[in-house]
């Protein structure tokens, strides 16, 4: 396709792809190029590594660094889900999915108990999330 170098191969990936599939694009190409871990446990090693790195911005209270972090911390998870053959896109419609029919049975539950979700605290939110979640967990098994 008239590119001269890996990098012109990266280059052509289209910017207006959804980050996610646009980053899975990218790092194909850099694999074609022999730029990748032989295996999952490197990019994983690489994900905690962004972690790590994600804290340190936090703590620094650095908006910019944050900013750079996360994405570097999404770039890395798209990594891992590439070495299983895992559409990450999919991946993060399912987890929204599955968020909002927790956060349904959350105001379910809350709504029974009397409980005003706005003023209430986290940890009690957090108790509710639970109880979802393990409901949600138990319909799902009863399938």
């Amino acid at each position: 396709k008239h590119q001269n170098s890996y990098t012109e191969t990266l280059e052509q990936v289209p910017a207006v792809l959804p980050a996610l599939m646009r980053s899975e694009k990218v790092q194909h190409r850099a694999k074609r190029a022999g730029f990748d871990y032989p295996n999952s446990e490197g990019a994983l090693d690489d994900l905690l590594s962004e972690v790590e790195e994600l804290k340190q911005a936090i703590s620094n209270k650095d908006l910019a660094n944050i900013d750079e972090e996360i994405g570097d911390l999404l770039f890395s998870c798209v990594n891992i889900s590439r070495f299983f053959e895992i559409d990450s896109e999919k991946s993060l419609t399912n987890s929204t999915e599955k968020f909002i029919n927790r956060f349904r049975e959350v105001e379910r539950m809350a709504v029974a108990k009397g409980i005003d979700m706005k003023s209430a605290d986290l940890e009690t939110l957090n108790k509710l999330w639970r109880s979802a979640k393990q409901e949600v967990i138990d319909k799902q098994t009863l399938y």
